[in-house]
């Protein structure tokens, strides 16, 4: 890592003490889920703007809980960002999709055409965003018209979902009645549900790499350039030599330069798109 790169990446995520993870539970708009959800909350009192974070298809939780999914077992990159979002001012809630639905594991690389429908990020999990949005509108915490959508992999698909014009759990969608911006990193772009017309009610970004492992950039630019010529407001960054899972903080991942400077960036980006739409 670069003495350059390290300066900025320490600038951008400040100094993350550690905050207290608060468990919650809510109910998913499939009205038969009850959903686990972690926030991680700014310090003062008063109201927040707020974002949900969608897991990918690991799960929220570290692949050494051995068992044990509670909010000392989430994963590292989790934690990150919800540190990153609280130290911020925003309350961040990270959706728990897979242990309410029997999967706490979550599911391996290569798994996608073997996933239950129980997890669909077609037509189960944006029901999950839509109940997390209708939980954080009944806190008194939450400034109710400023919150965004956070998705990683699986999660981000799950967010092209959600901000689409036909997306399940809410009708006739405006940046008003749901999300108000949106970053989906590293999606399979290639779903049903985002083929032909498909056009965002509010603004959507998306990141990939260009040596993503699991997920094609070129079939995300083919889609974002689809889409933005039918007036979507939605635009691509493609991070050159960036991997999968770019911003997980472990040393493996970091210890890439491409996926050390794609973290930095995306963290840049992230403060810059949320502060824009959200404050």
């Amino acid at each position: 890592m670069t003495v350059k790169l390290t300066v900025l990446l320490l600038l951008l995520m400040g100094n993350l003490a550690a905050h207290s993870i608060e468990t919650v539970h809510f109910q998913s708009e499939d009205r038969q889920t009850t959903l686990v959800g972690y926030l991680f909350e700014p310090e003062g009192g008063g109201r927040h703007p707020a974002i949900v974070m969608l897991h990918g298809r690991a799960g929220a939780y570290s692949s050494l809980a051995n068992g044990v999914y509670n909010a000392e077992t989430l994963s590292r990159r989790h934690k990150q960002w919800g540190e990153f979002w609280a130290e911020r001012g925003y309350l961040a809630l990270l959706v728990d999709s897979f242990s309410p639905r029997g999967y706490a594991g979550g599911f391996p690389a290569g798994s996608y055409k073997d996933r239950p429908a129980a997890v669909s990020e077609q037509t189960v999990r944006p029901l999950d965003a839509y109940g997390a949005l209708r939980y954080l509108r009944g806190r008194r915490d939450v400034v109710t018209d400023r919150i965004g959508l956070q998705g990683w992999s699986n999660g981000a698909m799950t967010a092209l979902v959600t901000m689409g014009q036909h997306a399940p759990g809410i009708e006739n969608a405006t940046p008003e009645s749901g999300f108000r911006v949106a970053l989906a990193e590293y999606p399979g772009c290639g779903m049903d549900a985002v083929k032909e017309d498909y056009k965002p009610y509010a603004r959507l970004l998306l990141m990939v790499g260009t040596a993503d492992e699991e997920v094609s950039p070129k079939v995300c630019e083919t889609f974002v350039k689809r889409a933005k010529q039918g007036g979507a407001d939605l635009d691509l960054v493609v991070f050159e030599g960036a991997e999968h899972n770019y911003d997980d903080p472990s040393k493996k991942k970091q210890s890439n330069p491409a996926d050390e400077r794609a973290t930095a960036e995306t963290m840049r980006r992230a403060e810059q798109l949320f502060g824009e739409y959200l404050h």
